[in-house]
């Protein structure tokens, strides 16, 4: 089920909203909870009641082996046992973390790990077909993250409805953010969530809106140019290329930022916060400055479990870097499996290195220049990001810099969704087209994340918000999913 149907708008979401208060009300304190588990599962069932079973089993096992690393653990928080215990605990982790990236290994990577095996052995070997799991990334770091911090003995206060909760909550189940267990399991206890409270709605109403109107309205707008530009490269000219590369840069901000705003926004009709996974990317005057704005809870993911152990920076400068280009190269891989992922993550983590090389001569520049490399940066990374292959990638690249033909190509204008503009924009497609860039940079330069914004209930506010809840619900025919679902 998306966020962006009518379906989840008009029944899922009230009725979901209404049972759980409705039951904390009545003083059905494990009831509501119950119910919220329960709705949850099945909105993870509606696209495919077979893999609601896979869900199920992993979220058992990863209790059972949380419960097996808690044993020798005295109490919540406490250190883990030394002595003989802690080879025999440390290999429950390795057999738990193993088991969960197998999964994840076998529905995302498994086809691609053949293709190449052909590839490299010239055989012929039988692909099989796969459907990938919805969140399956998602569910599987945080399970991973779960099972970390249970050998560290922080888990031991939870009982089973709690964690089953934090891992199907439907907010964040298909596309995140990627949560951590003290942030949220213990919201689901405290006494003043459980009451319906209405400025949280009207807060989470509004946040919701803005999110659904960032799918729908704008990601929407810049999707018809993508699909056009990457579904015939050799046609672009260079001012083809260079709009249709700030297009998905914008399609996929818009599109990834908007599911995460409706999470918040949902999860705060209930009461309850996730974290914020944006804080104006955009903005970033270097590629470490990024990553610390884009994806947060996944930068957060890689830094604390695979940065950290790695040994972090506390090795020298080249176990450093050697560190960084595992965690962006498994970033890349988190994201897909195809090579253009694996070349994206690389290129971040070179990005990386060399800024915290340069990072005194970096900090002398001026702050318009670090920001227009870093954006350009960013830009051309997102065509790695997009293209089918990367061959598909170069071909790009070599279209973006073919300045003898700068006209743009009626293809290009064509493809944008204007429908719904009144005629005057119709009339004059290539300055609204212009317009609405403009738009799209004032937004991701000049607005503040919701968490910053604090979004205090008034008169224009309410306007603003059923504007757009108004305009994106009879916009939502023929919407595409979410670009993260694919992750």
């Amino acid at each position: 089920m998306q966020f962006n149907s009518y379906l989840f708008i008009m029944l899922f979401l009230p009725s979901c909203i209404g049972g759980y208060f409705g039951l904390q009300y009545l003083g059905r304190k494990t009831g509501a909870r119950l119910f919220l588990a329960a709705m949850s599962l099945l909105f993870f069932a509606y696209g495919n009641p077979w893999y609601l079973l896979l869900l199920l089993a992993s979220t058992g096992f990863n209790w059972g082996i949380s419960r097996m690393l808690l044993e020798n653990v005295k109490e919540a928080g406490s250190a883990p046992s030394p002595g003989r215990d802690g080879g025999k605990r440390k290999a429950i982790l390795i057999l738990g973390i193993g088991a969960n990236l197998g999964l994840l290994f076998y529905y995302k990577y498994f086809n691609f790990f053949l293709e190449n095996l052909n590839l490299f052995l010239k055989q012929d070997l039988l692909l099989t077909r796969i459907l990938l799991p919805v969140g399956i990334s998602f569910f599987t770091f945080q399970q991973v993250a779960w099972l970390v911090d249970s050998y560290r003995g922080e888990t031991g206060g939870y009982g089973f409805l709690d964690y089953a909760i934090f891992t199907v909550y439907f907010p964040k189940i298909a596309m995140g953010p990627i949560l951590l267990h003290r942030e949220f399991i213990p919201q689901l206890t405290e006494e003043a969530r459980r009451r319906m409270d209405p400025e949280n709605m009207s807060k989470g109403l509004m946040v919701f809106a803005a999110g659904l109107f960032k799918k729908v309205i704008l990601a929407e707008f810049f999707a018809g140019p993508v699909a056009w530009g990457f579904s015939q490269v050799g046609l672009l000219s260079a001012a083809d290329a260079f709009l249709v590369m700030l297009a998905y840069t914008f399609q996929l901000y818009f599109d990834f930022s908007g599911y995460c705003d409706m999470a918040v926004g949902i999860s705060q009709m209930f009461n309850l916060e996730l974290p914020q996974n944006f804080n104006s990317p955009y903005k970033a005057l270097s590629p470490v400055d990024f990553w610390k704005r884009w994806h947060m809870t996944l930068t957060r993911f890689l830094r604390n479990y695979i940065y950290f152990p790695l040994g972090g920076s506390r090795k020298g400068k080249v176990r450093t870097y050697v560190n960084v280009m595992a965690v962006f190269l498994a970033s890349g891989l988190w994201h897909g499996a195809n090579w253009t992922f694996i070349l994206w993550g690389m290129i971040h983590g070179a990005a990386q290195c060399l800024n915290r090389m340069f990072d005194r001569q970096w900090n002398r520049l001026h702050i318009a220049f670090q920001w227009m490399v870093t954006f350009l940066f960013v830009n051309l990374g997102w065509v790695i990001f997009r293209a089918d292959s990367i061959s598909q990638a170069k071909q790009f690249f070599k279209r973006l810099v073919c300045f003898g033909n700068m006209q743009i190509n009626p293809g290009f204008i064509e493809s944008f969704k204007m429908v719904e503009l009144p005629q005057v924009f119709l009339n004059h497609r290539i300055m609204t087209i212009f317009l609405i860039y403009g738009i799209a940079i004032h937004l991701v330069m000049n607005t503040r994340n919701m968490a910053e914004a604090g979004l205090k209930p008034t008169v224009q506010r309410a306007a603003g918000t059923a504007v757009m809840l108004v305009w994106s619900i009879i916009s939502l025919a023929g919407i595409t999913t979410f670009i993260y679902f694919q992750f």
